[in-house]
């Protein structure tokens, strides 16, 4: 098994388990920003998965399309409409969630409508060229710059926000918030990459590996925190 193939394994794995452990806080105590947090994640399982499917069997139009639609453009904006609920308040993130909804629309039809530039039978490991570059104009590639970008800006500021509300509080919830930013940095950094057509296989599954153990590693001492304050 290729290095690449074995960290994006890894990265699919830590990623799912992630899920499920969501996936049961949300059913003990329903909530928005964790239900905005399982979004996220699962898209990102979703992603590494399917980045597992083309590096280990090749990839096909419709794995390559999964796994640049939840890992390339829609898991940082819902990851930091979680963060905007947690931070921000209700009233914040339902105004954000129509946002996102409204890009998660537009994303689903471009990543699933745009062609292809090159036929399958000819990408690389983790191809670039799939969709037309950003120089050609708006269409997936710009899309998930933009929402990347964007999405770890609002990120940062509610880390901000969030460092200047819990520092004599609460340090843990910071700490959390630190590892869920470091988590979305490593995710988007892949992500940007790969719309501009600078990660190779082996960087983007490590970025993928990272982010899914800082953002699991985050969410718990930031849950810890809140289930000690109660």
């Amino acid at each position: 098994m290729a290095l690449d193939t074995g960290i994006a394994w890894a990265a699919a794995v830590a990623a799912s388990l992630f899920t499920l452990d969501l996936a049961r806080d949300l059913a003990r105590r329903p909530r928005p920003h964790v239900a905005a947090y399982l979004a996220g994640i699962a898209m990102f399982a979703a992603a590494t998965w399917g980045l597992v499917v083309g590096l280990t069997w090749g990839w096909s139009g419709a794995a390559y399309r999964v796994f640049y639609l939840f890992g390339a453009v829609l898991n940082i904006p819902y990851l930091a409409l979680g963060s905007m609920f947690l931070v921000g308040g209700r009233r914040a993130g339902h105004v954000m969630h129509l946002l996102v909804t409204a890009l998660a629309a537009i994303s689903v039809t471009l990543v699933t409508t745009t062609p292809f530039a090159s036929p399958p039978d000819t990408w690389s490991r983790l191809p670039h060229d799939v969709f037309p570059p950003i120089s050609e104009g708006f269409g997936p590639r710009l899309l998930a710059a933009i929402s990347g970008g964007v999405s770890t800006l609002i990120l940062v500021v509610l880390a901000l926000v969030s460092l200047v509300r819990f520092w004599r509080k609460d340090r843990r919830v910071v700490v959390g918030n630190a590892l869920i930013l470091g988590g979305t940095l490593a995710a988007a950094s892949g992500g940007t990459g790969l719309a501009v057509g600078g990660s190779e296989s082996a960087g983007f599954a490590l970025s993928l590996a990272v982010a899914a153990t800082l953002l699991w590693l985050g969410y718990r001492t930031a849950r810890g925190a809140r289930r000690a304050a109660t």
